[in-house]
């Protein structure tokens, strides 16, 4: 048996998956597939747990590769934190955001604010993934606001074996701080006229707006 944990990011599935690795007949992983194409993309080994929220992107080759056989997880926070989690991580110019911003959106609209974007992404994947989930009959809706208690209901629903106390003691952590501590670090790390030229593109993009209004 399969397991999707479905999501927008920002919202607890990389500690859904520490969670997880205490479970002994089930492996577990986080975005394992990410860079890969075609069938490869969701061709996880049996009884496995997923969390990727980039899966949002390929519900159709779930479908088609999986339907109904799965258990299917829509991981959820609150969309306003979701939205403000990833705005306070767009300073590192990565990640999804970007994607649905650029891409999606076809660029960013003067008359939104980041805020906004990340809201409107995150109404939207939820959206996705609330009519994927439509006609499934193995599924769970997973609030991170209530992630001990909705743990105990997953562990349950998938007839897991392991060491629940110490899975559930992994939802104690913060792997979100402990994870932007690290690009804090990275970004320090780099060397000075890489800094500098950072810097120096950030000014040029506000130079404009700072003309005008001299």
């Amino acid at each position: 048996m399969n397991v999707f944990v479905l999501c927008t990011g920002r919202c607890g599935s990389t500690t859904f998956i520490e969670a997880c690795r205490h479970i002994t007949n089930y492996s577990a992983a986080h975005e394992s597939r990410k860079r890969l194409l075609g069938r490869e993309r969701v061709n996880y080994p049996p009884n496995h747990i997923e969390a990727d929220n980039r899966l949002t992107w390929f519900l159709g080759r779930l479908e088609k590769a999986y339907g109904d056989s799965g258990i299917y997880v829509h991981l959820r926070r609150s969309d306003l934190e979701t939205a403000q989690s990833f705005v306070k991580r767009w300073k590192y110019k990565f990640g999804i955001i970007g994607a649905y911003s650029s891409g999606v959106l076809g660029g960013p609209s003067p008359q939104n604010s980041l805020l906004d974007v990340c809201l409107d992404y995150c109404d939207t994947v939820n959206s996705n993934i609330e009519a994927f989930l439509a006609n499934k009959t193995k599924k769970m809706v997973f609030s991170l606001e209530n992630a001990k208690e909705d743990f105990a209901k997953f562990w349950d629903l998938i007839g897991a074996e392991g060491d629940f106390a110490a899975a559930l003691s992994e939802w104690s952590k913060d792997y979100h701080s402990s994870r932007l501590k690290e690009l804090e670090q990275q970004k320090a790390k780099r060397p000075f006229i890489l800094r500098a030229l950072h810097k120096l593109v950030r000014i040029t993009k506000k130079f404009p707006a700072f003309i005008k209004a001299a």
